[in-house]
């Protein structure tokens, strides 16, 4: 059977044709995309669409009904495994390797990140509500925030340990709407110099450093919070985090961790993703969590809100597409980038959407609070 025929068959098992007329169906520009897929599975999907060998009018639901018919699991070539193997070997998240997701993706140009996040400079879920409301983006950003303080019970005074400060909101909301004092670890240089303007004249002190820096200091804080920093800890990793979140929690405190989360144990991640995104990511599950956390903590909520992942996603697409030209004009970018960020939010969205990916908030204690009460 030619490479043709093959990829034409696994797309038509999931409801898609080639040169279809529906939004999710495939206009192929380049038939050496075919064999491309079958050598180098995802990674061959994606740099080829970024080449511009083929297209879809919504990849968002290309990808959610590839994914929900499963399609990824049909090409398994050594290339596709090649990762899993590295990952059993080392670490793919030591210090030095974890710079690299840095200085690759977040420190990508801040105008960028305000064009497509919005005032919030929120790079995490937003929050739409158990209802599903009509919320804005920014207003579901903000709701985020507001759920995060009230799942840690928060008071004036209380000292908040921040793993994973991202551009410094969330920081700057716990000290000037809750009186809070906050320490954030970020590696990022472009999002630090963000943070610490933004909370400037604040209790605020944003490090510059690893979170596991967090670890070599001596005091403790009554909450610990750590948003979008898990998918980067690496499984390796998972036990030392949570060791490391205990030690620095105080008696009575409570830990927030808000992650995605995978519905299978990987140890790897999409090797497209890998390469052009999130060097180092890995999506961890609920055992990988659990075992990670075994008799170190209390799991007192775990709240799954993932389709609002999808929403977040199009939304920020939607900004990007609307800034684009001013982007292209600003910072240089070249069309190859459009594509490669075009496909990296819609994938992801048509990910959320299948339910091949959740979001997850799980509040911890260390078992000394005599009754927690779940918040949404």
């Amino acid at each position: 059977m030619s490479a043709r025929s093959q990829v034409t068959e696994i797309l038509r098992s999931g409801g898609i044709e080639i040169g279809g007329d529906r939004p999710w169906d495939v206009r192929v520009h380049d038939e050496r995309l075919y064999q491309r897929i079958l050598a180098e599975g995802s990674l061959g999907a994606g740099e080829a669409y970024m080449d511009g060998w083929w297209d879809a009018e919504r990849l968002d639901q290309l990808f959610f009904r590839m994914l929900q018919a499963r399609l990824d699991r049909r090409i398994r070539t050594p290339a596709v495994l090649a990762p899993a193997l590295l990952s059993r070997l080392g670490n793919l998240q030591n210090r030095r390797r974890s710079r690299q997701v840095a200085e690759q993706h977040y420190d990508l140009s801040n105008r960028l990140y305000e064009a497509m996040l919005g005032p919030t400079m929120q790079y995490t879920c937003a929050y739409y509500g158990p209802d599903g409301s009509d919320a804005t983006l920014d207003e579901a950003q903000r709701a985020k925030l507001a759920l995060i303080a009230r799942k840690l019970h928060l008071e004036p005074g209380m000292r908040v340990l921040e793993l994973g400060g991202g551009f410094g909101e969330l920081a700057r909301f716990l000290a000037a709407e809750h009186g809070c004092e906050v320490v954030s670890y970020n590696i990022s240089s472009q999002q630090v110099e963000y943070a610490r303007g933004l909370c400037e004249g604040l209790p605020v002190d944003v490090r510059q450093q690893d979170y596991r820096e967090a670890a070599n200091e001596s005091r403790q804080y009554d909450r610990i919070v750590s948003i979008g920093l898990m998918e980067h800890v690496g499984p390796k990793n998972y036990r030392a985090f949570f060791e490391l979140a205990r030690a620095r929690l105080k008696a009575g405190g409570l830990a927030l961790v808000h992650t995605i989360g995978g519905n299978t144990s990987r140890i790897d991640t999409d090797r497209w993703i890998a390469k052009y995104i999130f060097p180092g990511g890995v999506i961890p599950s609920a055992s990988q969590l659990t075992r990670a956390k075994e008799g170190l903590f209390v799991l007192e909520d775990w709240h799954n809100f993932g389709p609002d992942y999808d929403r977040t996603l199009i939304a920020w697409h939607d900004n990007f597409a609307a800034a684009w030209e001013e982007l292209k004009q600003s910072e240089g970018l070249d069309e190859r980038f459009r594509r490669m960020w075009r496909y990296y939010l819609l994938s992801s969205a048509g990910a959320f959407r299948a339910r091949h990916l959740n979001l997850w908030q799980l509040v911890l204690s260390q078992g000394d609070i005599p009754r927690y009460a779940p918040v949404r």
